[in-house]
């Protein structure tokens, strides 16, 4: 049973495009069906943990949001935090899914139980993942990830109960 999902930001979470104004501000767009259902994972008492390569404060503020206690950012070794992580939770890696769209998120990918990555995710990455998902990264990806473990888990009634 998967109990930890791990979230890229760039190219998952978001459509992976930085837009930066003038005034050196910089924006990124998030999917409220990915939120919807990250915020119901929590409720059902799992885990989730942002692990990215940038520092934002705009995924600190989604984080918080959205109830995301392990939030962690500017990681090189996505791996090695996850494996801390997951020792620190008593996690195996099968208890484990990711989903990461690029390169830096390759070693990870390949640590996890279930793995995944949007339909825009790179060649190098769809080749190793458990799935490559239907919909781009920024676009629900996040919720079709978590739609899928909630049925392999077989929690699907579980996770509605909140809603209906």
């Amino acid at each position: 049973m998967i109990k930890l999902i791990v979230l890229d930001v760039d190219g998952c979470l978001s459509d992976g495009k930085i837009i930066y104004s003038s005034d050196a501000s910089e924006t990124k767009t998030f999917n409220v069906k990915d939120g919807l259902a990250i915020a119901t994972w929590i409720r059902m008492g799992h885990l989730v943990a942002i692990i990215t390569g940038r520092e934002s404060k705009i995924v600190k503020r989604r984080a918080d949001e959205l109830g995301i206690k392990l939030l962690y950012q500017g990681i090189k070794d996505k791996k090695t935090l996850l494996q801390k992580i997951a020792s620190e939770h008593n996690l195996a890696h099968e208890e484990i899914a990711a989903i990461g769209d690029d390169l830096n998120d390759f070693n990870m990918l390949k640590f996890v139980g279930r793995s995944y990555t949007p339909a825009n995710g790179v060649d190098d990455i769809k080749e190793i993942v458990t799935r490559v998902l239907s919909k781009d990264g920024g676009d629900g990806v996040v919720r079709e990830m978590i739609d899928d473990i909630v049925s392999i888990n077989n929690q699907k009634k579980e996770f509605l109960s909140f809603w209906i």
